[in-house]
């Protein structure tokens, strides 16, 4: 696992100065001076500048600022690939156009000589070739940055497909990666606008992510793990590991052979019954996101073939996705909430789901949901396209710098590409009818007697520890005290707000002090039959008891209503 805390990165740019002045250039090429203006570093490239400048005015008169941005990356190859991808899922930061650009990134690339492949395989083994498969293609059937796949037959008959890790990408991708934080750190220092995104942060959790696609391992137990959670059903196929023949750098597993689901003639003409491997894979899906929690985040018509009697395969387990119970309930209230057009309870729930520096505006927000639900739920639940859905409610989230975590979004992710192959299939799909039971298992799931004991539980034990520590939280804070380290920190702002209060308290107070006076004052008046007189009342009695009900009546309404004056 690469840590880029370890890395010093002074000395990881002067060791490496080649790449560093490569990715600069790719940057410059493709119009992006002004993210290298606070690092004062066109005096270094000049050369390689002066080069690049004919070429740069085309791509920045010709192409848009998102599809530069792709270019660049795919330009500097499987490091800045897979970190657009991985940005890609994070829409609190960078905007809508920007994301549909990241999703056409190319992770396709001229595949490395077979010799090259050969020396991983035999180092992984610590044998010859011949010895570890009786036949292996030399011509792959796939070729991505990291790795490329070669079909192969093991000893004992069964067909295999092999994913080999590219010669040298651990050692470029350590490279980028120390290169990538030091650029974020200065960004951080010298950028302000951004500051708030915390770059290197996001960098950190990169490098974390990148390790583990790095590690055939990791593929593998995910394979293994979908295979386990759909034993059961012989509609799906996932391919079988072969762990005798898998290692960190080669992941060998069965081969299977099919459709792929966006081949719309092949499937007619191999008699695919197409509405129902529609409602099927969708099942698969939504099972996978609301019963397992684990799912496939990367569902593209790519990745799922059509096998004989209708079997549906999944491929390509290097990016899944996980949700826990919770966050899993709080989309389904989301879900719920907006079905039914509850403009509030939707706006709660969006604040459940996010996190935030600053809290924003809750009645702006609520206009801004209340318009996004008219526009998507105007007509018939049929007729809503995910996609569009999606794209609309990450645009609100980014306006509003509403951060959603990664999973999160990828789980609607993965729903909206599913919807739009079911689409392609079926244009009469409706993906909301087919996660309605699925919703619904999910809400009653939370009044089961198990779940509210174990809530309750919960509850109680979180409860007992608050307990115990607030006696020991006292005395900290008696200690602050005593020593002078207790302060606050308080506004203009939130001392006029105490302000206010203080004077509505006041209010409050003063208004029930008059009303007890009146009605005491009221009742002797009344009492003593002061005359003027009125059915033997005395008038002065009878006007202080009908202000002073007046006041009661007046105080009482404004505590329960706005509970203030």
């Amino acid at each position: 696992m690469l840590s880029l805390k370890k890395i010093s990165a002074t000395g990881f740019t002067y060791r490496h100065f080649a790449r560093y002045r490569q990715i600069l250039t790719v940057l410059f090429k493709y119009g992006f001076e002004t993210i290298l203006g606070p690092f004062q570093v066109e005096k270094y490239l000049e050369s390689c500048f002066q080069l690049v400048s004919k070429k740069r005015r085309d791509l920045v008169s010709t192409c848009t600022r998102a599809e530069r941005v792709r270019m660049a990356l795919e330009e500097l190859g499987p490091t800045f690939i897979k970190l657009g991808q991985a940005i890609s899922m994070r829409p609190d930061f960078i905007s809508i156009d920007l994301i549909g650009e990241l999703a056409k990134l190319q992770d396709t690339v001229l595949p490395c000589s077979f010799s090259e492949i050969q020396e991983v395989i035999e180092a992984e083994f610590e044998k010859p070739l011949a010895e570890i498969f009786e036949t292996i293609e030399r011509v792959p059937i796939a070729s991505a940055s990291i790795g490329q796949v070669h079909k192969a037959r093991l000893f004992d008959g069964r067909e295999a497909a092999i994913k080999i890790c590219r010669p040298g990408v651990e050692k470029l991708v350590a490279v980028d990666l120390g290169i990538i934080y030091h650029l974020a750190s200065l960004m951080e220092k010298n950028v302000e606008e951004i500051t708030f995104i915390r770059p290197t942060a996001i960098v950190e959790e990169f490098g974390r992510t990148i390790s583990r696609e790095l590690d055939y391992n990791v593929e593998a137990g995910h394979m293994e793990r979908f295979a386990e959670n759909f034993r059961d059903d012989p509609a799906i196929r996932i391919p079988a590991v072969y762990r005798e023949f898998t290692t960190r750098r080669v992941l060998t597993m069965e081969f299977i052979s099919g459709i792929k689901v966006s081949e719309i003639e092949d499937l007619d003409r191999a008699g695919v019954d197409k509405k129902a491997v529609t409602s099927r894979g969708a099942e698969v899906v939504l099972r996978q996101i609301f019963e397992h929690g684990f799912f496939h985040a990367d569902p593209h018509a790519g990745n799922i073939f059509i096998l004989p009697d209708d079997v549906i395969a999944f491929l390509d387990f290097g990016m899944v996705g996980r949700v826990d119970q919770q966050s899993r309930e709080d989309f389904v209230d989301l879900i719920d909430t907006v079905i039914r057009h509850n403009v509030q309870g939707a706006t709660r729930q969006l604040l459940k789901i996010t996190l935030w520096d600053k809290k924003p505006d809750t009645r702006q927000l609520e206009k801004d949901v209340a318009d996004f639900i008219s526009r998507h739920l105007y007509n018939s639940l049929k007729d809503l396209d995910l996609h569009e859905l999606v794209r609309d409610l990450i645009y609100l989230m980014g306006r509003y710098r509403l951060r959603i975590s990664p999973d999160i979004f990828l789980m609607m992710k993965s729903l909206a590409t599913i919807e739009g192959i079911a689409r392609q299939l079926d244009p009469d799909f409706d993906m909301i009818d087919q996660a309605a039971p699925f919703v619904q298992q999910v809400k009653m799931a939370k009044l089961t007697p198990h779940r509210m004991a174990e809530d309750l539980l919960t509850f109680s034990g979180e409860l007992i520890s608050f307990l115990k520590r607030v006696p020991a939280d006292m005395l900290d804070i008696s200690r602050l005290i005593r020593e002078n380290k207790l302060s606050l920190n308080l506004d203009e702002q939130s001392l006029r707000r105490v302000e206010r209060n203080r004077d509505k308290s006041a209010n409050r107070i003063a208004v029930a002090i008059i009303t007890a006076a009146l009605v005491i004052g009221s009742a002797v008046v009344a009492g003593a039959r002061i005359p003027p007189l009125i059915h033997g009342i005395s008038l002065f009695g009878l006007s202080g008891l009908a202000v002073a009900a007046f006041l009661g009546i007046w105080l009482l309404m404004a505590v329960i209503t706005r509970g203030r004056l």
